[in-house]
């Protein structure tokens, strides 16, 4: 699932040694990077890479992780049996994940809290 780094479509996995999750500090499953492009302040396209964990408790909910998960739950441990599957799996939660916006109005509150020293 890599190739260039520089290709859109490359999606990174990491299954060993993942950091915890950043909503809830648990134990997370996976980790994927790729590539992210945005619009700065000045309107300037820029191009940098964004980093997904994948967390039991979290995302369970979801329909993309719920899959990968149970994946998981059934079988502890990558082979050549089921690889071709994780790799399906994983590509449909990244572009779930890839997919996700920023919910600007939760952002805005959360900031008009944190200049009041509330957050």
């Amino acid at each position: 699932m890599s190739g260039d780094r520089h290709d859109q479509y490359t999606v990174h996995v990491k299954v060993e040694d993942t950091p915890p999750c950043p909503q809830c500090d648990g134990s997370t499953a996976l980790l994927v990077q790729f590539p992210h492009n945005w619009k700065n302040g000045r309107d300037e396209d820029v191009s940098g890479f964004r980093e997904a964990v994948l967390c039991p408790g979290c995302h369970h909910k979801e329909p993309a992780a719920a899959e990968l998960l149970a994946l998981f739950a059934v079988d502890d441990q990558l082979s050549l049996e089921n690889v071709d599957t994780f790799g399906g799996l994983v590509a449909a939660w990244a572009e779930s994940v890839r997919q996700r916006t920023v919910d600007e109005e939760a952002l805005t509150a959360e900031f008009e809290l944190w200049k009041r020293g509330e957050l």
